[in-house]
């Protein structure tokens, strides 16, 4: 995430692709992640077998990322993109029920261990963006596959506890889906991750238009991180504190105000530099509350493909239709301040709906 994230609107562009092509190429590549985590986790669920599906899917990410190499045009890039994010987003939930049953669920020490990502995505984004400067936007493949070969690794190094299988109650997981709490709280995290589009599309490409290079966009990003680390530190004592319907409501308003930053005053350093910082709340805080939400609403029997909704609809519906407008306004550069703006509007629609969620519901209270 830490190459992919911040430097795929690059790589892309140095591809010779348009802003058009690289939004509805960002679009099509995260539909994967609203396929294919599903499939996953109802075979996780049915087969109690976590831990082996996601070793599969860390070696079928690598493996399928290493045709980038090769691959040549907006179909072929798309191609190997899809697969690779499909398999890579897949094994998301399996690892987050993973975590959530070793803690038994406590959101605070979910954020401490979850803090350690943060760590790690400002270390790539920075030694990337590093790299870049000196040897071009295809470095990014070399930095993507040496991690995607280190999660491979990594994953055959978890201990994972006896499969458990479970018969599949289709009607109650139907009842938690349809239910007034999970759809409100899907649609404010839709609209949030539709209000990041532009952000993963185009911001590294902005601040190379802006006059900052690899290695100062590193440090930018890397900064909105620092932020995330910090604030996982406290996140699960203040969701339980405030509640997810505050937490949300606070999210989506500090990221409107964020995007209205890059829209309208992006040359003040010192503003950037919050724009940056509040990504502690347009991630870390809502991605805590979220977490929270899903694992005590699905319950353990249903965890993996709650977890598996959670992420396909937000970050992949929700991140697709996000970047292919972002993509269709964005021009070369021409319409980033609509395409900002749009994203002001998706966040505020964001915190209206949040204010919907029940209050009176025990998660949120």
């Amino acid at each position: 995430m830490g190459v992919i994230a911040p430097y795929l609107g690059v790589f892309l562009d140095g591809r010779g692709l348009s802003s058009g092509d690289i939004g509805s190429l960002v679009a099509i590549i995260t539909i994967a992640r609203l396929i294919a985590p599903n499939l996953w986790a109802a075979f996780a669920d049915k087969s109690g077998k976590s831990l082996v599906i996601i070793r599969v899917g860390a070696m079928c990410a690598f493996v399928s990322f290493l045709s980038l190499f090769w691959a040549t045009g907006y179909v072929g890039i798309a191609l190997a993109l899809a697969i690779s994010v499909g398999f890579w987003t897949s094994i998301v939930p399996q690892l987050e029920q993973i975590t959530l049953k070793a803690i038994q669920g406590d959101s605070a020490y979910y954020s401490r261990i979850r803090m350690w990502g943060s760590i790690g995505f400002i270390l790539m984004s920075v030694v990337c963006g590093w790299l870049m400067d000196y040897y071009g936007s295809e470095v990014t493949l070399l930095c993507s596959a040496a991690m995607l070969l280190s999660l491979c690794v990594a994953t055959f190094l978890i201990k994972g506890e006896a499969s458990i299988q479970h018969q599949l109650n289709t009607a109650s997981i139907k009842n938690k889906v349809l239910s007034r709490p999970f759809l409100v709280f899907i649609a404010v995290m839709m609209m949030l991750q539709m209000s990041f589009g532009a952000y993963y599309s185009f911001f590294a490409l902005y601040m190379r238009d802006l006059g900052f290079d690899g290695r100062e966009t590193g440090w930018l990003v890397s900064l909105g991180v620092v932020a995330e680390v910090v604030i996982f530190v406290w996140a699960g004592k203040i969701t339980q504190a405030i509640g997810i319907q505050r937490c949300l409501v606070i999210c989506l308003i500090m990221t409107a105000l964020r995007w209205g930053i890059l829209a309208v005053a992006p040359q003040v350093l010192v503003l950037l530099l919050v724009s940056q910082s509040i990504h502690a709340f347009s991630f870390a805080l809502a991605h805590t509350a979220a977490i929270k939400f899903v694992h005590e609403h699905f319950g353990e029997r249903f965890q993996s493909r709650g977890q598996a909704l959670y992420v396909s609809i937000s970050f992949g519906f929700g991140g697709a239709v996000g970047s292919f407008i972002a993509g269709q306004y964005w021009q070369q550069g021409a319409g980033a301040q609509t395409a900002w703006l749009i994203s002001v509007a998706m966040a505020a629609v964001g915190a209206f709906i949040a204010l919907w969620l029940p209050v009176k519901h025990p998660l949120t209270r």
